[in-house]
């Protein structure tokens, strides 16, 4: 539909952001993604040049993501079969995708890891000497919310699937105890990216829900930290 005024054509620019929010989950993940990084740009005050970049940054994946979205809704609307053309321009679009989203990475690592790095060490020795029993309140308070969990939503078995996820605690527990031990900013970060992956293959799979891993990762965090302080 062709635009007649300035003010339909941005009216038509806002509904395909809100459509790509509604449809695509990457599309949700890359505005998260986005709050995350502006809060972290406050807090650690960036300078103006490594913002520019950041913002530059952020529209290319959220630009690229809403130009896949265009194209396998095109090819959708042309065809519903498969057909090895129409997979080619999908998972060229999708490459893309990927492409922007690696750049952003290694531009979020180059602006933000120098900051952070010598907070690393601080925040472990602070953790490490917090009263253990504040995190004993903690870790209570965490079972408490698992046991109503399962109690109300009655799913899944002792084994697989439910609330919290024993696969997000124990790679959440591994990750604690690489970061406590080694007190290496670097090395906390690609732990913390391991435990990001094994979480997103448990919500992929539809074994857990994204609540179900972040209450699993709380578990195996704070059980972690009490064995360190009670130990320490």
């Amino acid at each position: 539909m062709k635009s007649r005024t300035l003010l339909e054509s941005f009216n038509y620019a806002f509904a395909g952001v809100i459509y790509a929010l509604k449809t695509q989950r990457n599309m949700r993940l890359h505005f998260l993604a986005t709050v995350a990084v502006l809060l972290a740009s406050l807090l650690l005050k960036i300078g103006k040049t490594d913002f520019l970049v950041l913002i530059l940054t952020i529209a290319f994946v959220i630009t690229a993501e809403m130009i896949n979205t265009a194209i396998e809704a095109t090819i959708d609307l042309i065809t519903s079969k498969y057909h090895p053309v129409a997979a080619i321009a999908k998972n060229v679009a999708a490459g893309a995708v990927l492409v922007a989203a690696t750049v952003a990475v290694f531009v979020g690592y180059l602006t933000f890891f120098p900051k952070i790095d010598p907070l690393i060490p601080r925040v472990i020795d602070m953790l490490q000497q917090t009263p253990a029993y504040l995190t004993l309140i903690g870790l209570i308070l965490t079972v408490i919310a698992v046991i109503a969990g399962k109690a109300l939503l009655k799913c899944g078995t002792p084994l697989q699937g439910g609330m919290p996820s024993g696969h997000a605690a124990l790679s959440t527990s591994a990750a604690t105890v690489i970061s406590l031990l080694s007190r290496n900013g670097l090395i906390t970060m690609l732990a913390s990216f391991l435990v990001f992956l094994v979480a997103e293959s448990r919500v992929e799979k539809e074994i857990h829900t994204w609540p179900e891993v972040l209450v699993g990762a709380v578990v195996g965090f704070l059980l972690t930290l009490l064995v360190f302080q009670i130990m320490g």
